[in-house]
């Protein structure tokens, strides 16, 4: 659970004073579409996580101070939620599949490949914030594997020499 006397400790990111302006204008602008309902926070953060591509620690105390509630609901929201990210996220979103036919299919090698071509590890994002990067169980396609989706786009039957054209393509 969220202990409101530590610091909430995320990867280093340092917006400047006029990205912290217009996030305070955009996550005003937000709230106001949503009437400042507090039933609207699932929504109100999505909106925010889909502008921004994560949720800053700014955003999310201007959303409890908006909506009159503690921040300690606003991130117990935000955590439970896989798809919200209290980091930066890059720009691009790799998934790549380890569901049971896409793992005998050679989809840890996959993994591997993306991992060593980009620099990080699964659940991690770029220096550049270009990729995130993340393994998930299953995309649904299981005749496919091994199978990767970039930013929605479905890519079937990857082999480790298909990487780096596919990544090409979204740089």
């Amino acid at each position: 659970m969220f202990d409101s006397s530590e610091p909430i400790r995320t990867r280093t990111y340092s917006p400047s004073e006029g990205q912290i302006s217009q996030t305070v204008a955009e996550v005003d602008e937000i709230l106001t579409r949503h009437g400042f309902r507090e039933s609207s926070l699932i929504a109100i953060l999505m909106d925010i996580q889909s502008h921004l591509n994560f949720l800053p620690q700014r955003a999310l105390a201007q959303v409890a101070e908006g909506l009159g509630i503690p921040l300690t609901r606003v991130y117990a929201v935000a955590t439970y939620y896989k798809a919200f990210s209290l980091e930066p996220r890059g720009r691009h979103t790799i998934k790549v599949c380890l569901g049971t036919a896409c793992h005998v299919r050679g989809g840890a090698r996959i993994l591997n490949v993306v991992e060593k071509r980009l620099g990080v590890t699964s659940g991690g994002t770029t220096k550049d914030l270009r990729f995130s990067l993340e393994s998930v169980n299953c995309l649904g396609a299981c005749a496919l594997g091994p199978m990767i989706v970039v930013d929605g786009d479905h890519h079937g039957r990857v082999k480790t020499n298909t990487i780096e054209s596919i990544l090409n393509r979204y740089e």
